[in-house]
């Protein structure tokens, strides 16, 4: 990994493995051993479980950096990168938990086969955002070109690909301002690139099957409605990655810190999604949040060789415009609707 951090602190890498691992295990087998309805109070602790797991793994990422030779300053900047990539991501993962809702609502998926659909579609985003993660930061590194703007005063390089990436979320931000199309609700997820692959290998039953991914109809194997879904999730989740990704290599260029909270992130997503589900029309504010957010980040990106935003200034932006668009969801609460799974 970039910066040595497999060789000067191996026993952070592998302890956030066994972390996550165990963690799975554990969902896979305690968590998710019977199919059912998922109900607020597990969801509530569960949701506690992850956002705590994170917080005491960003403090222990600030202990073992505070023990090289950049000290505390070191330790501050690592510490305030995970936090700023982990609640930036946390934040875009709640907006997406609409397209879930979409999902499950298009396809008739009954409530006690949610988890395993985000199960299984999380498994697929563990690798999924190692690709895109580390690829990305290979990119950036070798795209920096030299250049000198007097009248601005630089002499840091430019990088091609996070201007690009910096243009890229402005227009992204704007084109989100006030939440979702009506097209999204329109859309025929059945029709999906990972719909199409799924039915491009096997032909797909009417009917689900308990949580099975697979049936037999006449002594033929076929795929259920639910190896769909899973695969919609999944290619959904690529997607989302479009925005998230980019928007937390403006926080920081280390693939550890990066994939660590991004991952703690995505991990607790699915207990968050049964917490919200029927809950979402409460964070009704938030998508102008997440548009500020993202049109904040892409700014960042582009004047960051001219001026640099210190990691802790971000997160605390960020929390804030993450607060205040709460707040004014609670104040200025839409009616409950369409948006109940």
């Amino acid at each position: 990994m970039k910066n040595g951090i497999l060789e000067l602190h191996p026993g952070l890498v592998w302890g956030f493995a066994i972390v996550v691992i165990v963690m799975l295990l554990l969902d896979l087998g305690v968590f998710n051993k019977k199919s059912h309805v998922v109900r607020s109070k597990e969801a509530i602790v569960w949701s506690l479980v992850w956002i705590s797991l994170a917080m005491i793994f960003s403090g222990v990422v600030y202990w073992v950096f505070n023990q090289d030779a950049g000290g505390h300053t070191l330790a501050v900047t690592k510490f305030s990168e995970f936090q700023a990539a982990y609640w930036i991501e946390k934040a875009l993962s709640i907006d997406n938990l609409f397209v879930f809702i979409l999902v499950f609502n298009f396809f008739k998926v009954p409530r006690e086969l949610h988890h395993k659909v985000l199960f299984w579609g999380i498994i697929g985003a563990l690798l999924f955002r190692a690709i895109f993660i580390f690829a990305g930061v290979g990119l950036i590194n070798i795209t920096y070109i030299k250049s000198s703007i007097g009248w601005l005063g630089n002499e840091d390089p430019i990088n091609i690909v996070l201007t690009l990436f910096g243009l890229f979320l402005i227009v992204a931000g704007i084109k989100s301002w006030g939440g979702h199309k009506e097209d999204d609700e329109k859309a025929d997820y059945s029709n999906t690139a990972g719909a199409r692959l799924v039915k491009r290998f096997y032909k797909v039953s009417d009917n689900f099957d308990g949580d099975k991914f697979f049936t037999y109809q006449n002594g033929v194997k076929i795929a259920t409605p639910l190896l769909v879904v899973v695969a919609v999730i999944e290619f959904t989740d690529v997607i989302f990655a479009v925005d998230s990704i980019p928007a937390i290599f403006a926080i920081s260029k280390d693939p550890f810190i990066l994939y660590t909270s991004n991952i703690f992130a995505i991990l607790g997503l699915r207990s968050l999604y049964f917490l919200l589900a029927n809950f979402i029309h409460m964070f009704s504010k938030l998508p102008y949040g997440l548009s500020i957010i993202l049109t904040f980040i892409g700014a960042k990106m582009i004047v960051s060789p001219w001026y640099h935003v210190p990691a802790p200034v971000s997160l605390a932006i960020v929390g804030g415009i993450l607060v205040i668009s709460v707040v004014l969801s609670l104040i200025f609460p839409e009616k409950k609707g369409a948006h109940q799974a």
